[in-house]
């Protein structure tokens, strides 16, 4: 099948979103779909060569950047785009943005829209009903439970089951495969031995700087690995450190992709502190639905988790896979470290207990690969063709 993937994400950069699409459309193209790729001209695209090594890929799809002019709010990106899919032959849409999904329906295309979080406003609720509005041949991912939920809520609309599928966000298992211990790990990377608490991805509000601050200030004894961030945010915690003579805390910056699975392995527990609001790169709180791809890593790098316990991420992770710890609020923030810091000792003073979780979390992400994610995700568009 011929499927044009419709984006607004900046190609290449560091956002989960833009990292989430390349996944999608690897695991696409691995299934034997013809894929171009469509986003928003803003920065030069790079070569293929880089694209694979930029987010870590064995295949990159063909992208064409399109026009986009920031005041029209994405309206003339996705027109540029249909038009662009008509041209390339599309037999499929499929998108993360409702006004993109909207317009392939009232064209007639087939769409598969991905949603990763609540409508935005009136206009993003309008769009999503025009997309349900329309008789072509369509389905709708979300990532949680929750999200569904909330879509409902804000749509005031019932998502049709057979147009609708639960699709979490995934892993590539085989870059975990052979994963050496946390010591062999550290050694390999250079970094201080002794347990290390460990911690990767962006820096954004709600997502734990502070929590990892203090705990890692009153947890002396352990090492603090922490991989990623801006340069301008990295600088930032850098110098709390060096004011606060801290000297247990390994900040790397960013990384390239494929060195991901070998700073999780260096850790003998990896750490998801997030509160009870989190701000999205796009300012959105997204605490109710969020569905991080670093969890499904995480699982699958076989070490213990110790996580922040919402309701999103309970549809993934329990008291058999990982350590929950009610999340961090203004009004309790002494009362939550305590937690915090009493659940990570627990855990690294209990070596086969961090196995047994970890096995079991390597376990139940086996059926939550990317690919496997696509195959659903079309299966379902390909029975829902066939209904028509």
């Amino acid at each position: 099948m011929k499927i044009a993937l419709i984006t607004n994400s900046r190609i290449p950069s560091l956002t989960a979103n833009s990292i989430q699409a390349m996944k999608v459309a690897q695991a696409l193209m691995q299934l034997g779909h013809d894929i171009k790729m469509f986003a928003p001209k803003e920065a030069p695209i790079a070569n293929h060569q880089s694209l694979l090594t930029h987010y870590g890929l064995r295949f990159a799809p063909d992208i064409e950047l399109l026009p986009s002019i920031s005041r029209l709010k994405r309206l003339d990106f996705i027109v540029h785009a249909q038009r662009a899919a008509k041209r390339f032959g599309a037999d499929l849409i499929y998108t993360w943005l409702p006004q993109s999904a909207a317009l392939g329906a009232w064209m007639g295309d087939p769409v598969v829209l991905e949603m990763h979080a609540d409508n935005s406003g009136k206009l993003g609720v309008w769009w999503m009903r025009q997309f349900w509005n329309q008789k072509t041949p369509k389905v709708m991912t979300v990532t949680t439970s929750a999200l569904r939920k909330a879509l409902e809520r804000s749509t005031q609309f019932e998502f049709p089951n057979e147009a609708l599928l639960l699709a979490p966000n995934g892993v590539e298992l085989e870059k975990y495969a052979g994963l050496p211990s946390p010591t062999e790990a550290r050694r390999q990377l250079n970094l201080k031995e002794g347990l290390t608490a460990g911690f990767t991805g962006h820096i954004y509000p709600g997502r734990g700087a502070d929590l990892l601050f203090e705990l890692a200030r009153q947890m002396p004894a352990v090492n603090f690995l922490w991989v990623g961030g801006t340069p301008e945010l990295v600088d930032f915690w850098r110098g709390k450190l060096s004011e606060a003579g801290m000297t247990n805390v390994t900040m790397t910056g960013f990384v390239k992709h494929e060195s991901i699975p070998l700073y999780q392995a260096a850790a003998d527990v990896l750490l998801m502190p997030y509160s009870r609001s989190i701000e999205a790169s796009s300012g959105q709180d997204i605490a109710e639905v969020i569905n991080p791809m670093k969890m499904f890593e995480y699982m699958a790098s076989g070490r213990g988790i110790v996580s922040a316990d919402l309701d999103s991420i309970r549809e993934i992770l329990n008291e058999g896979n990982a350590v929950l710890v009610e999340p961090m609020e203004e009004g309790n923030r002494e009362w939550g470290i305590g937690n915090w810091k009493a659940a990570i000792e627990s855990l690294l003073d209990d070596e086969p207990r961090r196995s047994a979780l970890g096995a079991q979390a390597r376990r139940d992400v086996a059926q939550l690969t990317w690919g496997k994610r696509e195959e659903r995700v079309m299966e379902l568009f390909e029975s829902n063709l066939r209904g028509l």
